[in-house]
């Protein structure tokens, strides 16, 4: 807030020159605005599309841009903007050789190419006039991607309404026409480089076959070809693996064979439990018909004895058969036993040749190293030689067919009323740029201005604690007419820098002072008179010294003479009340200067002004010093480091704040107490803003002049 407040000050200081830009600027905008000459802005909307539509399945040459390809977008608004396109319009419409588009566009250029030769142009300039065209319709363009979607304007500003249409739509329709050939010269660009790599790949094929087939013979490695692989490559199949296959498939059995007679013929040793025995018929007929036999003769054991004729018959049956039976099962038993050799056998030779095969096949395989390498050499070969041929027919089919991804949308049609100039925005702009003109002329007016212009800024700027403004007073009245009249703005401002002055020491208002400025004419003499006016009015006894022995003024307000003062008593007279007269107005008594020296400055060195003081004191509550100003003179150091401390007059918009400062550091190094500083001078209406109100009621009603 204070920095705003700080800045509406400066606002309202500076408000004519800020309303001076402004006014100019404003002008200036009207008159720019009302002399340029109308301009007519055509649009044409296309659409470029991330993906073509396609009318084969063929993918063409150039890569179709992705979802979120932005490169691609740019590139297509780069070629929008190509110079190539710009002269290729300016041919299209026939711009090259028409004068009056020049004149539209106030190009004149003293060259052959543009002089006239029977009301038309050379033509062995027309290369410098296309380009020179081309750049002219750049110059007038713009290209104006819509956020967020596929849509481009295309637009064209030029004086000429129809010309403007014509422009955008010639534009628009020769980048379609620019794209598709840029299509087609890739497309027969491909094709021309595919064809010259198939006949390469064809040589390489040819080159890796007649090699394996050489190796093949070499090696006596014969393969039989077999099914394709799933990668277009074809699978062989050697003879000797094809032989050890099927051997070892056939060994199987044999061992299976084997395994099982073996078991049969082990199973037959058992008594004629083997399967064979169980299942041959005539074992079984025979088994059958002893059973009977057996059962018979257990019925004759139960009522006859073995010895019985009918008994042993049937027993002698009985043993033949177990004869019969017993030769049968021998008679299985040898031919299982020999089926079991007969499978031993059979496996052992299928065996002795498997293992034969192995060797043959380990070592076909250790000969078939590097003719896998050529085999996989050609198969590689092959697929490359059959993806080229692919894509050449492919190509050769996508050239044929116009592909585009572009497409206008919105024709531009002939503007009825021009784009530019519009009145209200430049008039807009132009307010607004004498708004920011004024303010930094403001700013810069203020940084240069070292003038105080408000109480405020002489304890910013100095640093001084400020004891009060003072207003100015107008030239039909006096400061001591003022001074006189109780009830003025003056003596109302100086009763509150007494006021102030008393919190400065421990016993209030100091018991010696001096009043100075930088420079004469800032209000110091009126500053002295008036605080010995208020002390005096405040039942204090006062005494008024004018210490400006080179430029006297006390004396003037006492209708006396400066006969006899200050430089009287510096050079050895101690009669003081012979040197003092008496101020009957203000109701204190002062001191005149004194006869003017040659030099002051060398009266004051001693330590009679010390002396001065002390006795004056004896009598007096405030011995107030009228001092001369410091820039130039050695004459306020002096009496400044005599006194208590020193009151500094400083002129409201009549000195420099580096001046006062050079002054104050004279007052620093003499060791002088500084109490504060007192503006005078000070006009409200002339003040920053808001300091009307802050530093006193009234005080710009009035136009007065200090002395």
């Amino acid at each position: 807030m204070p920095a705003v407040r700080q800045y509406l000050r400066i606002a309202v200081r500076w408000r004519y020159v800020i309303l001076s830009a402004v006014a100019s600027c404003f002008l200036l905008g009207l008159v720019v605005t009302l002399l340029m000459t109308p301009q007519y802005t055509a649009m044409a909307t296309v659409e470029i599309a991330r993906e073509s539509s396609k009318v084969t399945g063929i993918e063409g040459v150039e890569r179709e841009a992705t979802a979120f390809d932005q490169e691609f977008y740019q590139t297509q608004y780069g070629l929008l903007r190509s110079r190539a396109l710009a002269e290729r319009v300016a041919n299209k419409l026939r711009l090259v050789d028409d004068p009056k588009f020049f004149e539209r566009f106030k190009y004149t250029r003293e060259s052959m190419a543009f002089r006239l030769v029977n009301g038309r142009y050379p033509a062995a300039g027309r290369d410098e006039r296309q380009r020179i065209a081309g750049e002219i319709l750049l110059k007038n363009l713009s290209v104006d991607p819509m956020r967020f979607s596929r849509l481009v304007s295309i637009g064209f500003n030029s004086p000429d309404a129809t010309l403007s249409a014509q422009v955008a739509n010639a534009w628009a329709e020769n980048f379609i026409q620019t794209n598709l050939e840029r299509k087609v010269q890739a497309t027969a660009y491909g094709r021309n480089l595919l064809e010259r790599q198939l006949v390469l790949q064809k040589q390489k094929l040819d080159e890796s076959q007649r090699q394996l087939v050489s190796y093949a013979s070499q090696e006596q490695i014969i393969n039989l070809p077999a099914q394709s692989g799933g990668a277009g490559t074809t699978a062989e199949r050697s003879i000797v693996a094809d032989d050890l296959a099927t051997l070892n498939a056939a060994l199987a059995q044999a061992t299976t064979e084997r395994i099982q007679a073996e078991a049969q013929y082990r199973q037959a040793g058992r008594a004629g439990e083997s399967t064979e025995a169980l299942r041959n018929i005539a074992i079984n007929n025979l088994r059958q018909k002893r059973a009977e036999l057996a059962a018979d003769y257990q019925r004759l054991m139960v009522q006859f004895e073995p010895e019985y004729p009918a008994a042993k018959v049937l027993k002698s049956q009985i043993d033949q058969l177990d004869r019969s039976i017993t030769r049968e099962e021998g008679r299985v038993t040898g031919s299982q036993l020999a089926e079991y050799r007969e499978a031993q056998e059979r496996e052992k030779a299928l065996q002795a040749k498997v293992d034969q095969l192995k060797v043959s096949f380990l070592d076909t395989r250790r000969r078939s190293i590097q003719y896998n390498i050529f085999q996989q050499e050609v198969d590689t070969n092959r697929a490359l030689y059959d993806g080229l041929l692919q894509r050449f027919k492919e190509i050769g089919v996508a050239g044929g067919v116009g592909i585009n991804n572009i497409s206008v949308v919105d024709a531009a049609d002939v503007p009825q009323k021009p784009s530019s100039p519009r009145l209200l925005i430049n008039l807009a702009v132009a307010l607004f740029a004498g708004l920011g003109l004024g303010a930094l002329l403001a700013f810069a007016l203020e940084q240069m201005d070292e003038a105080f212009a408000d109480p405020g800024e002489v304890e910013r700027r100095l640093g001084l604690p400020l004891l009060g403004s003072v207003p100015k007073v107008g030239s039909d009245k006096t400061p001591r007419g003022e001074l006189l009249d109780r009830k003025s703005e003056l003596v109302d401002a100086y009763l509150a820098v007494q006021t102030n002055l008393a919190f400065t020491t421990e016993h209030g208002v100091p018991r010696s002072l001096a009043v100075t400025s930088t420079r004469p004419a800032e209000g110091k003499s009126t500053t002295a008179l008036a605080l010995a006016t208020t002390l005096t009015r405040a039942n204090r006894k006062v005494i008024l010294i004018d210490g400006d022995m080179r430029s006297p003024s006390v004396h003037h307000l006492g209708g006396v003479s400066h006969d006899r003062g200050l430089s009287n008593f510096l050079t050895g007279d101690n009669e003081i009340a012979s040197l003092t007269f008496e101020m009957k107005d203000f109701g204190f008594t002062a001191m005149s200067a004194g006869p003017i020296p040659p030099n002051a400055a060398e009266l004051l060195t001693g330590n009679r002004l010390s002396l001065l003081i002390e006795r004056l004191l004896e009598t007096y509550d405030h011995v107030v010093i009228d001092s001369p100003p410091v820039m130039g003179l050695a004459d306020a150091p002096l009496i400044a480091s005599r006194v208590e401390g020193v009151v500094y007059a400083v002129e409201s918009h009549g000195i420099r704040s580096s001046m006062v400062k050079t002054a104050l550091a004279r007052l620093a190094s003499a060791n002088a107490r500084i109490f504060g500083g007192v503006l005078t001078k000070f006009e409200a209406r002339r003040a920053h803003y808001g300091y009307g109100y802050e530093y006193g009621y009234g005080y710009g009603r009035n136009d007065k002049t200090n002395t």
